[in-house]
């Protein structure tokens, strides 16, 4: 179990500009990172012991968590090529 904020800057540092440039370019991306956000930070509460909850449902925040992220590096990763 990991206290440690997966902020996406920190999950991806080379793409730290493209990150700001399609958050207030690309609606669909701003959204996804709003998103990633919101449950990141639920994560890192649940771990935290801030806010207590279940197992099953801090997985399945997880598992959201990965789903957003899978999104956004693709996103990224598009974005980057065609540059």
């Amino acid at each position: 179990m990991s206290h440690t904020p997966h902020e996406l800057a920190e999950e991806f540092p080379e793409y730290v500009e493209n990150i700001h440039t399609l958050k207030v370019s690309n609606p669909h991306f701003a959204r996804l990172a709003e998103e990633y956000h919101e449950v990141n930070r639920h994560i890192h509460r649940h771990e935290s012991g801030v806010e207590p909850a279940s197992e099953t449902h801090e997985t399945e925040l997880r598992k959201r968590r990965l789903v957003l992220k899978d999104e956004i590096y693709t996103i990224l990763k598009d974005e980057d090529a065609s540059a």
